[in-house]
């Protein structure tokens, strides 16, 4: 037994040294992407904790926010492969995922080879993901679920790690195709992207427009970055906080025994709503620069977490409501 005990203790400091490194590893990533993206701090954090966390975010605001930025400036301080997707209606889901070809070699003998596409990337930028079509979308959420592709038959496994960082354009233009329940579900969060303060744009107006601008580097790689993912998983997690959580989760479902979720929600988050929260509540942690989670992280990540994974009634919406405003109110009545 007391073997067992010196064991358990020793996992645990190993935990907590690992943890104390991540920490260090993770300022330095802060330091970093604020070097580059001016403001947006709540946008940078959500979409750091969902790679941190080993999932995709789905980044939603009008075009010229700096997201497609954000990106490219977490493949370069990750240390991933990064590639870029520009959705269109007429794009196929061959141009994702790739393609084969004929090869025809000197005997004349002829052989098909699969030319991959970019969603061999370890991070995958899918910008104006709600432009391309249904068919296109859901050959992409195969791979973000499943993390391989079938083409012929034939299984190619991605890369890993594998993220997808998509962002959509709010403005209902002609056009686009609203992306379905069950690929909303994949995105572990989605990150709404305001308008930066006054402050941060006028930073933004003063570093960009000279002629030198500047360049992120490398903090850590991609095996670093999967360290730190298999650090986020066995990180401990108190009753406290799992009970809130599951509190949370349910009483944003109708028929849990919540009066205005009753009334104002037709369908709520399902079960991948508490695992997306056990995952970032952790994550963000350590973001935090704490070697546990609490229940500030929990209500935190109530908005990112769960407003993607429910739908208003009519009567709710024709008032004016909004998710945001429902989650709102959950999480203060949670905070009692």
């Amino acid at each position: 037994m007391g073997m067992m005990k010196t064991e358990a203790s020793l996992d645990e400091k190993a935990i907590v040294a690992a943890a104390e490194k991540a920490l260090s590893d993770i300022a330095a990533i802060r330091g970093e992407v604020s070097k580059v993206i001016f403001g947006q701090e709540s946008v940078v954090e959500n979409t750091i904790l969902a790679v941190l966390s080993g999932g995709h975010a789905l980044l939603v605001g009008v075009p010229g926010l700096a997201k497609t930025r954000l990106v490219t400036t977490l493949g370069e301080v990750l240390g991933l492969a990064a590639n870029r997707i520009q959705f269109t209606p007429d794009l196929m889901p061959s141009d994702i995922l790739g393609s084969e070809v004929m090869d025809q070699d000197d005997s004349g003998r002829r052989s098909f080879r699969f030319v991959k596409g970019p969603v061999f990337a370890q991070l995958l930028m899918a910008d104006e993901i709600n432009r391309a079509s249904p068919r296109t979308q859901s050959a992409l959420l195969q791979a973000m679920q499943e993390y391989h592709i079938t083409i012929a038959g034939q299984r190619y496994d991605l890369p890993a790690p594998f993220h997808v960082l998509a962002t959509q354009n709010p403005l209902e233009q002609e056009g686009t195709y609203p992306l379905p329940e069950a690929q909303l579900d994949r995105f572990l969060l989605q990150v709404d992207v305001n308008y930066p303060e006054l402050a941060a744009e006028r930073q933004i107006l003063l570093e960009t427009t000279g002629l030198g601008e500047t360049r992120p580097k490398a903090i850590i790689d991609a095996q670093r970055l999967i360290e730190i993912q298999t650090l986020v998983r066995q990180m401990p997690v108190s009753e406290t906080v799992v009970d809130a959580i599951l509190s949370l989760v349910r009483s944003a479902r109708p028929g849990h025994g919540n009066a205005s979720t009753d009334k104002n929600v037709a369908w709520g988050p399902g079960p991948r709503a508490g695992q997306a929260m056990m995952l970032c509540a952790r994550a963000r942690s350590l973001y935090e620069g704490r070697l546990a989670p609490s229940l500030d992280d929990v209500f935190a990540l109530a908005e990112p977490i769960l407003q993607h994974r429910m739908a208003l009634t009519f009567a709710a919406r024709a008032e004016g409501m909004s998710v945001r405003d429902v989650v709102a109110g959950l999480v203060k009545q949670a905070k009692g």
